[in-house]
């Protein structure tokens, strides 16, 4: 006997409407720091700052695909996705850090070469910009990473450390400009070093937002700490003999368990109908990010079960 319990669509949308705005707000903001950052590096002369507009101009794009995951994840379950479409989520996940990776090797090779063909010194007022374009983004970072947390929603987290990552290249130009403006003839080849230092660290980010997004993708377990939450919520519950082959994977911002529930033999159908009710509702006081609770009904034989909770 299975049984499946769903929570309100209506909380879920609004937790992915929510983290749609602040992703509007993370695209507005990508676009005009991209703007200012990529005149004042032409204008200031600073490949590094320019580079850093370029690094901009990926967020734009990392923004994009976040703010269009998250619309298409907030979609109701349909014919054709009687899941939902919250899988969206984790592919606009890895779509950001491939765009991270692709970005920060365009921006290593190009840095490597004005570090070996330097150019002029940058002007100064390039570090006001910097200095402003940090305050901005860490601001972001900050904002984006609460409502990512509020709403559980990876993609967002992802957004966010796409800002984080606009702070290390800028934070480096601001470095390399100010090398080469102190250091005068001679160091002008910082300006583009501070790009190459940049460049590798946005990859790493890129990295750690990737590999996470892919293990969701292809359904990898939560973590042990949310499963033994859920193996403790079903075994608490009167009348539960065993807990055994509890499975979950993520969907979205939300988690799908499967588990086999063992109870008296003697019990009589609508009483294990009962039951399987009580686990369900049980997980989902324990683990409120759980969306969907499979529960099937077994007899329960008092026969070693070893490790069995766990297949």
């Amino acid at each position: 006997m299975e049984q499946g319990i769903a929570t309100p669509a209506s909380s879920r949308a609004d937790a992915l409407n929510r983290g749609t705005r602040i992703a509007s707000l993370g695209l507005g903001a990508n676009a005009v720091l991209a703007l200012v950052k990529g005149i004042a590096g032409i204008v200031g002369h600073s490949y590094a700052l320019t580079a850093d507009a370029a690094e901009s101009v990926a967020d734009i794009g990392g923004s994009l695909v976040v703010w269009s995951g998250l619309r298409v994840a907030a979609r109701s379950p349909d014919y054709d996705h009687p899941y939902g479409h919250g899988k969206a989520e984790p592919l606009a996940t890895a779509a950001v850090g491939l765009l991270l990776c692709g970005a920060a090797l365009a921006i290593l090779i190009e840095s490597l070469q004005s570090a070996i063909a330097p150019h002029g010194s940058p002007a100064p007022f390039t570090l006001v910009v910097l200095v402003l374009v940090i305050a901005v983004k860490a601001t972001l970072f900050r904002t984006v990473l609460r409502v990512a947390a509020d709403v559980g929603s990876r993609a967002l987290a992802a957004d966010a450390w796409h800002h984080r990552a606009d702070i290390v290249t800028s934070a480096s130009a601001f470095v390399g400009i100010s090398v080469a403006l102190i250091g005068g003839a001679g160091w002008e080849w910082c300006d583009g070093a501070a790009g190459a230092v940049a460049s590798i660290i946005v990859f790493i980010n890129g990295m750690h937002i990737l590999r996470p997004a892919l293990h969701e993708l292809m359904d990898g377990a939560p973590d042990r700490e949310m499963l033994d939450r859920v193996s403790a919520a079903a075994s608490g519950v009167p009348g539960v003999r065993f807990i055994e082959h509890l499975k979950a994977r993520k969907l979205g911002n939300q988690y799908l368990v499967d588990l086999h529930a063992q109870a008296d033999p003697a019990m009589s159908l609508d009483a294990a109908h009962i039951l399987s009710g009580c686990i369900k509702t049980a997980i989902r006081e324990a683990v409120p990010s759980v969306q969907n609770v499979l529960v099937h009904m077994e007899p329960y034989h008092d026969t070693p079960h070893g490790d069995a909770g766990r297949q």
